[in-house]
């Protein structure tokens, strides 16, 4: 899983008020959500007029595509035509594999049994499952799967 996160700021000349700058950001900020799917929320200067900080987060499975996407938000903020231009931006990606790979029972080495506790990853060893047992060949298991195929399953079912 590869996370997008895009940080950039805004300066809103003209505004005289929190009032106006709100108008401006909502519009900025309903049209990268409803365009590029994407989380989007005003994350810093919150107190000033002129000036907002607006966080972007996408979510994906290849880095390119997740970059991909944050450009084309920054894109389309920047030329948007609103009141409002991007003075700086800061783009992270972010692979979870990274983040998390050195923690058991996480990725995709992780069974059901597993997710659901019934096996714990670290006392998964193959041979102290089956110390003692000897393993059935090749030939006993198809010759079990051929029995069980052969035997009759109760009486016929009437139709009618």
């Amino acid at each position: 899983m590869v996370i997008g996160t895009l940080r950039f700021v805004l300066q809103i000349p003209g505004v005289a008020s929190l009032k106006g700058k709100r108008h401006i950001l909502r519009k900025v900020i309903d049209r990268v959500r409803a365009r590029f799917n994407v989380s989007v929320a005003e994350v810093g200067d919150n107190d000033l007029w002129q000036r907002a900080t607006i966080g972007v987060a996408a979510v994906g499975n290849e880095p390119a595509f997740v970059n991909e996407v944050l450009d084309k938000v920054l894109r389309s903020v920047d030329e948007s035509g609103v009141e409002a231009w991007v003075v700086t931006h800061q783009l992270e990606i972010t692979t979870v594999g990274d983040v998390y790979g050195g923690i058991p029972g996480v990725g995709p080495e992780r069974t059901l049994a597993e997710a659901e506790g019934l096996v714990d990853h670290e006392d998964e060893d193959e041979d102290a499952l089956f110390e003692g047992e000897e393993l059935p060949t090749l030939e006993e298991l198809e010759a079990a799967a051929e029995i069980e195929l052969s035997t009759p399953r109760g009486p016929p079912r009437r139709r009618g």
